[in-house]
């Protein structure tokens, strides 16, 4: 089955209607001007999509004023590209250049901004990090001594956790190629192949289906459940009795999907089977509490009522599904003491998990977004009993 096409990119109007939320929030806050320093934040108000970020080497900016559109102060490398979207002020410099990498030039653009004496906002709570060398940031403070640092991060988190529909158009089409990916999963794998061939197999079948990349792919095989889902996989061979999750986070235009799948290989015991279906019902548990004006907390405690109740323990990830969007985890998470209410156009995932024993545990993994009527899937349901492979 072929996902059906995405429009790639985001038209003007929608950086617009950001950029018009973003200083209604920053007027109340009191904030003269937003400092961004990372991938997500930068392309969230400008569009500019590239793997550059993986390198170290040089950091990138984006300054947001009360008034008037973003100035971009990015390495000479990056403008060709920034010059695409719909930011018109870019200032660069030629990096690396570690006496003064962009410095000064980002000084000049928050005073441009009118915050050279003003209340600056940069995210600085949890999920949040400064991509940007210590001693750069103090510098920048030398230039600013009369500029106050303020955390926006809650400015940034209601901004980003509500989807535009164009952004849920997109999220929706890389679940529905990971979807049709897992679908290929029992023609993929076979018993005694090693778990470094099996991932390999599942990674290319999520590029065949037009994903752009793959960069999350971890799980396990064990017999009758695994302990460890984070270990990259080893050459053992999958076994009679395995099961094997996948659990993948892979990218269309810049967004993620988030779920995961489980598979018996050649047989599955009795307690394999009844742990599969608590989390099935689980999961329809979540699916079902999640609905406008519903809390996070609400979603955890429905999914592990119904853990509990069939005599089970949560698992120690200390979270139950979580936020999904330009980033694979997002705020918010499912906890019992977070009150985020929810919101039409939150798009998150349910992932509740379960101990069957000493060493053996199971996760299912699903992506919703919130509707005024309720959660609706993204990811194409899981099958309602384990699926064994022959």
């Amino acid at each position: 089955m072929t996902a059906a096409t995405c429009e790639r990119g985001l038209p003007p109007a929608e950086f617009e209607a950001r950029l018009a939320r973003a200083q209604r929030g920053m007027a109340t806050a009191g904030l003269d001007a937003l400092l961004l320093t990372t991938e997500p934040e930068v392309r969230w108000f400008s569009g500019f999509l590239t793997e550059f970020w993986q390198s170290p080497t040089r950091p990138w900016f984006l300054v947001v004023p009360r008034d008037g559109k973003p100035i971009a102060v990015i390495p000479g490398i990056g403008a060709p590209l920034m010059a695409r979207t719909w930011i018109d002020d870019i200032r660069t410099w030629p990096s690396p250049q570690p006496d003064d990498e962009g410095v000064s030039r980002l000084a000049e653009a928050l005073r441009d901004a009118g915050a050279g004496a003003g209340r600056i906002g940069l995210p600085m709570g949890p999920e949040t990090m400064l991509r940007m060398p210590l001693n750069d940031y103090r510098q920048l403070q030398y230039q600013l001594p009369a500029a106050e640092p303020v955390d926006a991060s809650a400015l940034m988190r209601e901004l980003r956790m509500i989807k535009s529909e164009r952004e849920i158009a997109k999220i929706a089409h890389i679940c529905e190629i990971a979807s049709n990916a897992f679908a290929e999963v029992p023609q993929l794998v076979a018993l005694g192949q090693p778990l470094t061939e099996t991932f390999r197999a599942f990674r290319m079948a999520l590029l065949r289906n037009g994903a752009d990349n793959v960069p999350y792919l971890v799980g396990a095989s064990a017999p009758g459940g695994y302990e460890d889902v984070i270990t990259p996989p080893g050459e053992d061979p999958l076994s009679d009795g395995d099961i094997l999750m996948m659990d993948t986070g892979a990218l269309f235009d810049g967004y993620f999907c988030d779920f995961d799948r489980n598979w018996a290989i050649g047989q599955a015991d009795d307690d394999t089977r009844r742990a599969y279906d608590t989390l099935y019902r689980a999961t329809d548990a979540g699916q079902a509490a999640a609905r406008p004006g519903s809390t996070c907390a609400d979603l955890f405690h429905a999914m592990r009522d119904v853990i509990v109740a069939d005599g089970y323990e949560c698992g120690n990830v200390g979270r139950l599904g979580h936020g999904l969007g330009m980033q694979l985890t997002e705020w918010p998470s499912h906890t019992p003491d977070d009150r985020t209410v929810l919101q039409p156009g939150m798009v998150l995932t349910l992932e509740p998990g379960l101990g069957i024993g000493p060493g053996r545990s199971m996760v299912h993994e699903e992506n919703i977004v919130i509707r005024e009527s309720g959660a609706e899937l993204l990811s194409r349901r899981a099958a309602p009993e384990l699926p064994v492979i022959d």
